[in-house]
């Protein structure tokens, strides 16, 4: 197995992008999202790549989300440092994504939760093996996520379906993300590389111009969705509210002791 954390493999006008930390459910780790936003760079320069498909290492996970445990700290890499100046860390993965001119096809081949869930959301199709699992879990964490992450799933499904991803904080079946507008397409997993790939194939032989330009009128008519000044401190005293609480603390403890938190408002 390579060590590199992201592995990138281009075919024709097709690159991808196999995220690679199979024994930790490919957890995003600020090392990975460095080498994901890299590679992203990469296929950006390459003239020749007109769809990006991005997907999990092994049959297991797409992305568990966030690696908790590897926040970084004052010791970063010189890499990490600069990626950091533009971006906020948990911004580094989706950004690149979303930010890509082409197409980026989600070939998501096990359950995706949090942070890795939210990444698939900035691709343009979502492709999932009928057995993925999808959630999206800090309300069971105690955890508050930020705002501009919460928009990026209420652009993909919606109001209400956003609202029970969040705050049920329960894992959905491929068939419900389906319903939900989560996922595009939900087949066999045998099935799972050869649906991508064809339809990676029919949209690298539709006209880039026409592509890149569909993609970035979208993305700017999305753009309207600004908070006030008054907003935004409302919403930054209650992150530091409940990054501060005793829940968010207790619900850390439950995850690492895998048992069922509980919670008492403070």
């Amino acid at each position: 197995m390579s060590d590199n954390l992201v592995l990138v493999d281009k075919k024709g006008f097709v690159a991808t992008l196999i995220l690679n930390r199979p024994e930790k459910g490919n957890a995003l780790s600020p090392a990975l999202l460095v080498e994901l936003c890299q590679a992203m760079d990469s296929v950006k320069a390459d003239r020749e790549i007109r769809v990006v498909v991005i997907t999990g290492a092994g049959e297991k996970a797409f992305s568990a989300g966030f690696d908790i445990g590897n926040i970084p700290t004052e010791k970063m890499t010189p890499e990490l440092e600069q990626a950091l100046k533009t971006r906020d860390i948990t911004e580094l993965g989706y950004g690149s994504i979303a930010d890509y001119p082409y197409l980026v096809i989600a070939m998501i081949n096990g359950y995706a939760y949090g942070a890795g869930l939210e990444l698939i959301t900035g691709c343009d199709i979502r492709i999932a093996v009928d057995t993925a699992k999808f959630g999206m879990p800090p309300a069971r964490l105690g955890a508050l996520y930020h705002p501009s992450s919460i928009l990026h799933f209420i652009n993909v499904v919606g109001e209400a379906n956003t609202k029970e991803l969040f705050l049920t904080a329960r894992p959905v079946t491929a068939q419900r993300a389906r319903e939900m507008g989560l996922v595009n397409y939900v087949v066999p997993r045998g099935e799972l590389p050869s649906v991508t790939y064809q339809m990676a194939q029919q949209l690298s032989e539709n006209a880039p111009l026409a592509l890149s330009g569909t993609k970035t009128i979208i993305s700017k008519l999305l753009n309207y969705q600004k908070l006030s000044r008054e907003d935004e401190e409302e919403i930054a005293a209650l992150l530091a509210r409940v990054g501060s609480s005793e829940d968010l603390k207790e619900g850390q403890r439950a995850f690492l002791e895998k048992r069922k938190p509980v919670f008492k408002g403070k």
